[in-house]
């Protein structure tokens, strides 16, 4: 499986995970949602000549001569190389996979991962997964793949749930800075035309991004200017009382709005086999010969 390539310039510690964020482990209560809000972040022609011209006759070598060796001089052979051809230069570009009805909120406040299984689904292909029973039906499916101490569903699980299902490749990723992850997040989008996890609150929420604006199209250039991100919380309208409040669904945020509540793990309950860092549930380039499993 390949990595979207990365800037050119940024050194990035990716550490691949086969396998999300513990929303919550069922029974377990989460002090921090507040009450709905409706914030929106979002020459002159060549002379012709008549003279004959003159081509001289061929002349086999002599059989016991051996052949002569043409030596092409360096001119001739500056000749043949091709200029490298220059990249246009960066234009605003966007890029939203979403389309309505893919959203789909968390009937309760432990199933983020179950809702965003739902999302990305519905996005990677024609299905409309929607229902209450089958959030649950994936939640548990991530929660089995977590091997969490505490019974929620985590990265990780949330990465395995997307492979098995047949939307991936996925890997959860681990990159050191915010910079770094915007844009290895738009390099997959843009290459694998399939949505990324953000694993929000230090690793405790999920949130799907779908799409982005940018400066520079990210399939040309190696780094691009994101200048904003689509993104779909679950938990909306409720939000956090210590993160934020929840965007609309397909809301375009800012990259310093997005910093506030998609932060660094430096630490965590779990053992989720990455460092710490900004963590994405990534997708990668489909293997050649491979085939998406129907949804």
């Amino acid at each position: 499986m390949s990595v979207p390539r990365l800037p050119a310039l940024a050194l990035i510690a990716i550490s691949v995970a086969i396998v999300s964020s513990a929303c919550g482990a069922p029974g377990s209560r989460v002090a921090d949602v507040i009450a709905p809000t409706h914030s929106s972040a979002v020459g002159s022609a060549p002379r012709v000549t008549t003279e004959p011209l003159t081509v001289p006759r061929a002349t086999a070598a002599p059989a016991n001569d051996p052949a002569p060796v043409v030596r092409p001089s360096p001119t001739s052979r500056a000749a043949a190389t091709p200029a490298p051809t220059p990249k246009p230069p960066r234009k605003a570009f966007a890029m939203n996979l979403y389309r309505k009805g893919d959203y789909v909120a968390q009937f309760t406040f432990e199933w983020c991962v179950g809702a965003s299984l739902q999302m990305a689904l519905n996005m990677a292909t024609d299905a409309s997964k929607t229902s209450r029973a089958n959030q649950k039906q994936l939640w548990e499916m991530a929660q089995a793949r977590s091997s969490s101490p505490f019974g929620g569903a985590n990265p990780r699980g949330w990465t395995a749930a997307l492979n098995d299902l047949g939307i991936g490749p996925y890997e959860l990723v681990s990159i050191p800075k915010f910079r770094d992850a915007l844009q290895v997040a738009v390099h997959a989008i843009r290459e694998t035309k399939r949505p990324v996890g953000l694993v929000m609150w230090r690793g405790r929420h999920a949130w799907v991004m779908s799409g982005f604006e940018s400066i520079g199209d990210p399939r040309i250039h190696d780094e691009v200017k994101v200048t904003g991100i689509r993104v779909l919380d679950p938990l909306y309208p409720y939000g956090s009382g210590k993160w934020g409040p929840s965007p609309r669904p397909n809301a375009l945020v800012s990259p310093a709005t997005l910093a506030r509540q998609f932060v660094i793990r430096d630490r965590g309950r779990a053992n989720l086999g990455v460092p710490p860092g900004y963590l994405l549930v990534l997708p990668v380039k489909t293997q050649p010969g491979s085939q998406l499993a129907d949804g």
